[in-house]
Parts: structure tokens; sequence; C-alpha cells
């Protein structure tokens, strides 16, 4: 006990010199002077909960080995990738998005049309980081230049989204492709560097190529998607045409707009899964994991790490791309501060809590990471000390993921 209560006090002086700070002190404009508000009830709170749970984190570990609970992995081991159980719970929750926006409210379908962009990138990005092992960081690049595509070739030569699409998907792929070549002989923490620089590049031309790209004010005034041609708005643009609610016979409605976002949204999620589901089971598909398990190995069987390498990062920046085009259709407005390294944290922490490889765990956790901040407003002020302490804790004490990724193995009897 005075063990525990020693490690008690310790981490409750540890969390008031960092909580105190950040949450306790706190800066204010009162006319034209900034003065120092404190605010100590959330750094008591913060304190008082560590204390408690290190004095009885004791008990907690013995009434955990005392009653028998049933780990999550072996749930997570019957949905490894490509068994019946992961296909039937995809099916299930690709069926449930179908009838979802018919009876949410507007804002509910809005924020999962959002969480729907970052399962398209989790994915590809799980293609990159899951299954080929190569840690990238500057994923929001390939993002940033698939938006910047549809927003540039709209504005410039007045292609509609269904062209600028596939474009947007192979010049993503083609960045994919010569970020490639200068990461072929790094691994670890001097990949994730290189990465992490090609990232910022892109941000910081997009920034300052004001001639081109409108430097930080952006692109603005990005047309919505048409419904294979015809324009889902109030009034038709062009005279004599008619829009998608004359046509049908329906009054117009702003939420028509809103529910075919997020069909097709949802519509470039399914594309996404079975390409990636597709490439999983090839040869392609098995290279990449043999990369990542030893590149040694790898070699001495025959293939070309060059090849393998290349691949990956190719096809995962082309979802990159399409998720990047969709993200200007929806918003009708980019800018390089859309496209941080914020963001590519974002993408790469839903890789890892749902699990590296697992296509279940990465839509689950997308969906948990975009649809629970925005259930909880009144928190926004802490919403990155939350989201940190959630992946302090998963690192601790569920480095796998949410869903890992189950391996076929044998074992020999003992």
């Amino acid at each position: 006990m005075t063990h525990s209560l020693k490690n008690a006090v310790t981490a409750a002086v540890m969390t008031a010199i960092l909580t105190i700070p950040i949450l306790g002190l706190q800066l204010k404009l009162e006319g034209y002077k900034v003065v120092l508000e404190p605010h100590w009830q959330p750094v008591w709170l913060a304190v008082g909960a560590v204390f408690l749970f290190q004095l009885f984190r004791p008990f907690f570990a013995r009434a955990g080995r005392a009653i028998k609970v049933p780990a999550l992995s072996s749930l997570s081991s019957r949905m490894q990738l490509g068994t019946r159980e992961q296909r039937v719970v995809i099916w299930v929750l690709l069926a449930v998005g179908l009838v979802f926006p018919f009876f949410g409210s507007r804002g509910a379908v809005d924020v999962a049309t959002l969480a729907l962009i970052y399962v398209i990138l989790g994915l590809g990005l799980n293609i990159v980081v899951g299954y080929a092992g190569l840690l990238d960081l500057g994923y929001v690049g390939f993002y940033a230049v698939g938006g910047y595509t549809y927003a540039l070739l709209n504005q410039y030569f007045g292609l509609t989204f269904w062209e600028c699409l596939p474009l947007a998907a192979a010049l993503s792929a083609t960045f994919g492709f010569a970020l490639g070549f200068p990461v072929l002989r790094l691994r670890g923490d001097y990949l994730a560097i290189v990465t992490l620089g090609f990232g910022e590049i892109i941000r910081l031309l997009l920034n300052n190529l004001t001639s081109l790209t409108g430097g930080p004010d952006g692109v603005s005034g990005i047309p919505k998607p048409s419904v294979f041609g015809i324009e889902m708005a109030r009034s038709a643009s062009v005279e004599g045409t008619r829009t998608f609610h004359e046509l049908i016979g329906l009054d117009y409605s702003g939420q028509h707009m809103v529910i075919f976002l997020y069909l097709l949204a949802l519509l470039l999620v399914g594309f996404t899964l079975f390409v990636t589901s597709r490439l999983v089971r090839m040869p392609m598909g098995r290279a990449w994991e043999a990369l990542r398990d030893d590149e040694i190995a790898c070699r001495s069987l025959g293939l070309n790490p060059t090849r393998i390498k290349l691949s990956a990062f190719t096809l995962g920046a082309s979802f990159a791309g399409l998720a990047g085009a969709f993200f200007a259709a929806r918003q009708g407005l980019v800018n390089p501060e859309s496209f941080t390294f914020i963001e590519s944290a974002l993408i790469l922490a839903v890789v890892v809590l749902g699990g590296m490889g697992s296509q279940l765990g990465v839509i689950l956790a997308a969906l948990l990471l975009t649809a629970l901040p925005e259930m909880a407003r009144g928190f926004a002020e802490y919403r990155m000390l939350i989201f940190g302490l959630v992946m302090v804790l998963m690192m601790m004490w569920r480095p796998q993921g949410l869903l890992p990724a189950s391996r076929p193995h044998v074992e020999l009897p003992r």
C-alpha cells in the first residue's frame, strides 16, 4: 500500500506540472491587454483522476486476474482478413450506411460524410503502413494533390468532377511514385522524416505559388458533383436544361445534395474496399507482407524490394487522390490549411488505432475518431489532449489496435 501511495503522489505531482500550463493558465483578451486567467478546476480533476487510478491500480490488476474477462483478441482472431465473418460485418456496415441518410438528420449525415472520407484515407494509408510496413508521415501531401487537381482543372479548364476524379487519382499516384525513389534505401525513423518533409513541401508550395494555387486563400467556388450530368441545384445554370429535382418531380431541398454527397462517399468507400481487398489476396499483397516482416528475407526469395515499395506508395497515394478530389467537391473550397501535419497524424492514428492491416478495424477507428469529437462538442478545447491520452493508453494496453488482423500461423505441439 505504501508503494502504491508513493506512485500515486508522484504521478499526481507530474500531472500537475504538465497540466497547469495547458489547462490551468489560459490567455484572455481584456480590451487591448492580454492577461492570464487561472482555471484550476480541470487541473484538480486531472490530478485527482490520476492519483486515484495509480492508488487503486494494484487492486484493479488483482480483480482482473481473478475475473476471467474474455479477451478482445479472441474476437479479432475470427475477423482476420478474408474470413467470412469480416465480410459479413463489412456488408452489414455498408447496408446500414446505405439507409442511414434517409433517417438521420442533416448534421449527422454531413458528419458521416466526413467520416467516410477518413475511411478512404485510412484504407489507402493501410496499404503503405499496415501491409508494406513503411511509416508514412506525409500522406496528407497526396490528399492535397488530389484536392487541388480537381480545383485547378475545374478553374482553368472547366473539367467536371467525374472527369477530374480519375485524373486526381493518377496525379497523386505519380507523386507517390516520385516519392518512392528517394526513400528506397530508407527504413524506420529515417523514412518517417523524409515523408514528413514531403508533406510539408507540398503544403508550402501550395501556399507560395500564389499565381497558380491562390496562395493562403486557396481556390473557392468549386462546383458540386452532378448526377450523370444533371445538376442538383435550385435552378439550372444552362438555359433550357432541367435540374435533378425537376426531372424526378420533387420539390427542391438542400437535403438532396447532402444525401447525394454521402452516397457518393459510400460508393468510393466500397470501391476502395473492393480494390484493396483484392490487392491483398494477389501476389502483390503477399509481397507487401514479406517486405514488412523482413526485407532481407524478402530479397533472398527473389522479390524486388524496389518494385514492392514503389507499388505500395503509388497505390496508397492514388486513394488519397480520390479522397482529396471528393473533399474539394464537398467543401467547395481548398486551401493549404486543410492539409497540415495534424491531418497526417490523424490518418495514421486511424490505422494504428484500428489495427495495422485490418480493414474492418480501420473503418471502425475512422468512424470513432471523426464522430465522437462531433458528439462531444463541450470538450472541444480539450480535444487534442483527450486524443493524445487515448493514443497513449492504446499503446500501453492494446498496441496491436482495436481489431488487429490475425495472420495464419502454425504451432508445434509441446
